[in-house]
């Protein structure tokens, strides 16, 4: 009876050990899908997130490498402007040492190559002004310009009045900042500002002392050429709707044109504001350019006591314009000694005169006597006689014989001229692929007979200046 209870009892137990292993194995069956399946999960996300961080970095990377790149070619479109300046001093080094106006075709001025970057000289055309978004290239005659030293109020109220804001309190105000008289109207506005300042009350040294001024807003200053460059840009208000880039004052002006008041030699220039007889200054020179007996005849016209020797002027020169039409000489003659005259004196320096070969309409109609109408007249005649324009006597047979109060106003001073000492060459320059945009304004001057640059400035934060055609061109190569 024993044995058999125990062969019961281990009977019950295996059955209750097989019946835990089966249950066992079922748990087991039932939980390993699962568990393979949290496993896979867990692997993917973290694929993903190895995935992830890799393009993270690789985006990183490439953003740097193209970063880099642009660097890089920020440096060589730098390195171009460089060398576009050495390029301008060697094109005036063969030009500007005789006050000529180098000609636009002799010299490169777009997309002139220096390695693997591109240069632009940004320029005006005074003769026939561009249209919207038409780049015109090539270096600036600072002479074209009204200088802010020199010009009168009523010139620089005329070059105002051409702008499409008019601000005339602008006038006076540079006026007061130039007079060395510590007075004017504008003296307790600068001492009202915070902060304050004083009224220089000496001349401007750069034309960008006019945002000192007062009176002198941005939209007076720039008009609607935010960007400077002479055409209308797509992102440039067109206010009046003529399609052209209506400037502002900064572009009418200049403090640099100056010429030199001594030969090359260093020979003063004839003075004619007392001109004496054939042993004069004068008439030593009248005598080496025409013969004894023609210079006879030019001193023996109206204005002088007589034709001897010691004759002297009884009525002072005030321009070598004056001179010109009291001499009795004709264009071409005088032409061969007018760059010899000054009413200056014993200066090294004449300062301030137009150039009527290259200065814009709206320059030209702000000179003594003149009206809109009579400057197009003047660039009229020098766009069809191109080959009349060796001195200013060109200007009187420009205005003929109706136009005589015009010229006596003009006449009444030294203010204008057919030579220049002194260029900007706004530089523009893309490194490789069209990357790297930089732009830098130069003012070279020659009237020491070697150009120097005398006036730097960055224009890089002005924004593109090339116009949408170059943009077309260089920034759709493609890239490394």
């Amino acid at each position: 009876m024993r044995l058999r209870a125990a062969n019961k009892r281990s009977a019950d137990s295996l059955v209750r050990v097989r019946r835990h292993v089966c249950q066992n194995s079922t748990d087991m069956a039932v939980r390993a899908p699962n568990q393979r399946g949290s496993v896979l999960i867990i692997v993917l996300w973290i694929a993903f997130g190895l995935v992830a961080i890799t393009l993270y970095f690789a985006n990183s990377m490439s953003l740097e490498l193209r970063a880099s790149d642009n660097r890089v070619s920020g440096v060589i479109a730098d390195q171009a402007i460089e060398g576009a300046a050495r390029y301008v001093r060697y094109v005036l080094s063969n030009w500007g040492t005789n006050g000529m106006v180098p000609d636009v075709t002799s010299y490169a001025r777009a997309a002139v190559p220096v390695g693997d970057a591109h240069f632009w000289l940004i320029g005006r055309d005074t003769n026939n002004p561009v249209g919207a978004g038409q780049l015109y290239c090539g270096l600036v005659d600072e002479a074209s310009k009204l200088n802010l030293n020199t010009a009168t109020s009523n010139m620089l109220i005329t070059a105002l009045e051409s702008l499409p804001q008019i601000n005339l309190d602008l006038a006076a105000a540079i006026i007061d900042w130039r007079d060395t008289n510590g007075t004017g109207a504008s003296q307790t506005y600068y001492a009202m500002l915070h902060p304050a300042y004083q009224c220089k009350s000496y001349p401007f040294e750069t034309v960008d002392e006019l945002r000192l001024v007062y009176g002198a807003d941005m939209q007076t200053l720039v008009g609607e050429d935010v960007n400077r460059n002479g055409i209308l840009d797509p992102d440039e208000n067109d206010d009046n709707g003529n399609g052209m880039p209506d400037p502002g004052i900064l572009d009418y002006v200049t403090v640099y044109s100056r010429e030199p008041g001594t030969y090359s030699n260093g020979v003063l220039r004839v003075d004619i504001r007392i001109v004496r007889g054939t042993n004069g200054p004068l008439g030593s020179l009248l005598q080496s350019t025409f013969g004894a007996a023609r210079a006879g005849q030019i001193l023996a016209r109206p204005g002088f006591v007589n034709s001897g020797s010691n004759a002297v002027s009884t009525v002072p020169y005030a321009s070598p314009l004056q001179f010109y039409r009291r001499s009795g000489m004709s264009s071409d003659e005088f032409a061969q000694i007018a760059n010899a005259l000054t009413v200056s004196g014993n200066t090294n320096y004449i300062e301030g005169r137009v150039n009527i070969n290259t200065a814009r309409p709206a320059v030209l109609a702000c000179l003594p006597g003149f009206t809109t109408d009579l400057a197009q007249q003047l660039v009229t005649y020098r766009q069809l006689n191109p080959d009349k324009l060796t001195s200013i006597a060109w200007v009187v047979n420009a205005l003929g014989q109706n136009n005589a109060a015009t010229l006596q106003a003009l006449e009444a001073g030294d203010y204008i001229t057919t030579q220049s000492y002194q260029f900007s060459a706004d530089v523009a320059a893309l490194g490789p692929y069209g990357r790297g945009y930089r732009r830098t304004r130069f003012v070279f001057d020659t009237s020491g007979g070697t150009p120097r640059i005398v006036y730097r400035q960055d224009l890089s934060h002005l924004g593109w200046a090339l116009g949408k055609e170059v943009r077309q061109t260089w920034l759709a190569k493609p890239t490394q």
